[in-house]
């Protein structure tokens, strides 16, 4: 891609893939790439790390190689294996091994995205670092792989304090630069919310914008909801307005509906989910100022 001017290369990317604000993180983004450099995004869930990592990818037009961290992801599922049969038929040739997204994205310049890096086992994670340090890659009996220029990889990591979550060993994050994704402003969620549902009635959009940030707030939630609850909530909601009103009794039950999934209680606490979500869509139904 030919170099242009970053503030211009940050706009485009913005329209392109109407991206609402993250100004500043797209920015950091494509500086990050142009450099060369593996990328690590730490933020909550839902606020648009996967995103990010797409549109960078389209943006350089590169391959895009997605794996997500659980502890079951073996170092031969991240770097490719030897299939038994062509094995015995052949041989260890390169003809009887299939390539993992490491090896994939190392050989065609692309960008491995790992979504949730500290959920992946150590032992996965140790694999990672010759490939992100020197751009290569050993593979007993098959040899080197040297990565094509442009291979990259950018993981995402969810806060530290997240239950299943585990911590990066030093020297895997002293490879990566760092972008924080914290959530956007009020405006911001609005207008995401607004052109993820193809809906305009801002009263409806304020209040389910509201909602979801004071399940953030709330004593009684250890984890609060993303923009998704927000734009979930306004896609039932459109499709039940009469007579361009919506119900208190609609707004609770469409809010539990859409937030349940996307909140944990704190701990020690013996309400229901159900009866907190309630709670926060009484105090936003009823107060112009909640």
């Amino acid at each position: 891609m030919k170099t242009k001017n970053i503030d211009d290369m940050t706009e485009e990317f913005r329209n392109k893939f109407q991206i609402i604000g993250r100004e500043k993180e797209i920015r950091q983004a494509i500086l990050a790439r142009l450099a060369g450099k593996h990328i690590l995004i730490e933020g909550e869930v839902g606020v648009g790390k996967t995103t990010l990592s797409k549109a960078l990818a389209n943006f350089f037009d590169q391959n895009f190689y997605r794996i997500d961290g659980d502890e079951r992801f073996t170092e031969a599922k991240l770097v490719g294996h030897f299939d038994p049969p062509l094995v015995l038929k052949d041989g260890y040739t390169p003809n009887s091994f299939f390539d993992g997204p490491l090896t994939s994205a190392m050989k065609n310049g692309g960008i491995l995205f790992i979504n949730e890096l500290n959920r992946l086992p150590e032992r996965t994670q140790n694999v990672l670092l010759s490939s992100l340090d020197e751009g290569i890659l050993h593979i007993p009996k098959l040899g080197q792989i040297i990565a094509k220029e442009g291979f990259t990889v950018i993981a995402t990591q969810n806060p530290s304090e997240h239950v299943g979550v585990g911590l990066l060993g030093e020297a895997l994050k002293d490879r990566f630069v760092w972008i924080k994704l914290d959530y956007q402003s009020f405006r911001e969620e609005v207008e995401i919310t607004k052109l993820k549902t193809n809906f305009d009635q801002q009263d409806v959009l304020e209040k389910a914008v509201k909602i979801v940030r004071m399940t953030r707030e709330s004593p009684q939630l250890r984890r609060g909801s993303s923009v998704r609850g927000a734009i979930d909530i306004v896609s039932i909601l459109k499709n039940i307005l009469n007579g361009g009103k919506i119900s208190s009794s609609d707004w609770n039950e469409v809010a539990i509906m859409s937030l349940a999934p996307k909140v944990d209680l704190e701990d020690g606490i013996e309400l229901p989910i159900e009866s907190i979500i309630s709670n926060i869509v009484s105090r936003v139904i009823n107060s112009e100022n909640p």
